[in-house]
């Protein structure tokens, strides 16, 4: 079934000062809106405004032509400030102008089928583009793919021009309107699956990565993605901000074309480390266990993951390229645990926290038979989303007392230890895990 469920809008800027402050910005401009309305003051000059205050519940009706989109709500955010979005637009109110782009109008041209999708580890010129979209039959989008961890899972984040891209997960609703206007708008736009699955806080904002300090963007929709492919969309102005590589992956249409024909001739103009990955429905029936794959991590630890190339090895397990666990794979010995194999770029960090777990008298609160292991490449059970276990930056404690979805064993004392020393605890979670730390940040204990 395909089901897609806006957000509701709130008029109110984004903030690093975490959730508290932002639901009292939040309550701060209902009453402005309503103090506004109150007075009939104009509501910036845009004939499309809605005066409805935020967090207001809206009901989105099918618009003849020319009307605005659905559950549309234009109003400047603060003090008559240019939202970005295009003059007259239909776009819900930026939460940050600043990360405001042109609203992308109604949809034209036919719909697009991604059959193909091409992931680089570097940007991906126009020429090499251009030279693609010109091969018989096919047709390309450019867009940025990266990765942000979220509570343990992996998710693949596009950044779009949601007026061309748009095209490629057309929705036969009224509603596709508004996903397109509030991605551009400055929200993120998540797959419709993931809706039970995401921490979201009251106020529906998504923090994507696992550091206090991550990015917080607000999810405007639910709605149907690309699958095995996209499972959140962002603009480009966000793309910039998580640090995501421009222009590093293509969508691609092979019309008639059968896509193993395509391959090939990809193959030949993308030199150097490419992921080229079918997403057609034979190649969907199972994961192509041929093609490489890249992820390119965002957020704190980036730089301790670089850029991860890997194929699929079946059983849920994937092969890292065997450069990459050169470099960044080591075995070493720290307390409590004896010998383990992790990312080298935590080790220090865990040795420090494990010699404080011992030093606060606390060492017996870590049973070493009861270790699950650190770097494990793998997909999460179920699913294709990689686990952190991938990069050798999450480890598992004590794992029979501590399963998913329970309050967990675990000693308070070592989880405040390993928060101390860079570490995001399960069992924070909206659906905990408490016998998994990971890595949230890299820490020097010098």
């Amino acid at each position: 079934m395909r089901t897609l469920h806006l957000g509701a809008p709130l008029r109110h800027r984004r903030t690093a000062a975490g959730p508290a402050r932002r639901r009292a910005a939040a309550a701060a401009l209902v009453a402005l809106g309503l103090l506004l309305a109150a007075c009939g003051q104009d509501t910036g000059g845009d004939p499309a405004a809605d005066p409805t205050p935020a967090g207001a519940s809206t009901t989105a009706e099918p618009g003849g032509p020319g009307s605005d989109a659905p559950g549309d709500d234009t109003g400047d955010t603060d003090d008559g400030a240019d939202d970005g979005a295009g003059e007259g637009s239909g776009a819900a109110p930026a939460l940050d102008p600043a990360f405001a782009v042109e609203a992308p109008g109604p949809l034209e041209g036919p719909p697009q089928y991604a059959d193909i999708l091409v992931v680089a580890q570097d940007t991906i010129d126009p020429e090499t583009v251009a030279a693609i979209d010109d091969l018989d039959d096919v047709s390309v989008e450019s867009m940025s793919l990266a990765q942000a961890s979220i509570e343990g899972k992996v998710l693949n984040v596009a950044v779009v021009d949601p007026a061309s891209y748009r095209a490629w997960t057309t929705q036969p609703s009224p509603e596709a309107q508004e996903v397109w206007d509030r991605v551009a708008a400055g929200e993120v736009a998540v797959a419709s699956d993931l809706e039970k699955k995401l921490p979201t806080d009251d106020d529906g904002f998504l923090r994507l990565g696992s550091a206090e300090d991550s990015e917080e963007v607000h999810v405007g929709a639910f709605a149907p993605q690309i699958p095995n492919a996209v499972d959140a969309v962002v603009n480009e102005k966000w793309g910039a901000a998580i640090g995501a590589k421009p222009a590093n992956a293509l969508l691609v249409s092979t019309g008639t074309t059968a896509p193993d024909r395509v391959v090939g001739p990809l193959q030949r103009m993308l030199q150097g480390q490419t992921s080229i990955q079918r997403l057609d429905v034979v190649a969907t029936l199972g994961l192509d266990i041929d093609a490489a794959q890249t992820a390119f991590v965002v957020g704190a630890v980036a730089d301790a993951v670089g850029t991860f190339n890997y194929t699929v090895i079946g059983g849920g397990r994937i092969a890292p390229e065997p450069s990459w666990v050169s470099t960044h794979i080591v075995t070493a010995d720290v307390p409590i645990l004896g010998s383990v194999t992790c990312n080298k770029a935590i080790i220090p960090q865990l040795t420090a926290a494990l010699r404080e777990v011992v030093e606060r008298g606390l060492g017996d609160k870590i049973i070493p038979g009861q270790y699950g292991g650190c770097y494990y490449p793998r997909f999460i059970a179920g699913s294709t989303a990689l686990s952190n276990h991938s990069f050798g930056l999450a480890l598992d404690f004590n794992v029979p007392g501590n399963l998913r979805g329970t309050v967990g064993e675990i000693d308070r004392g070592v989880v405040d230890i390993f928060k101390k020393w860079g570490f995001t605890w399960g069992g924070d979670w909206s659906y905990t895990d408490p016998m998994h730390f990971e890595a949230n940040r890299i820490v020097d204990p010098r």
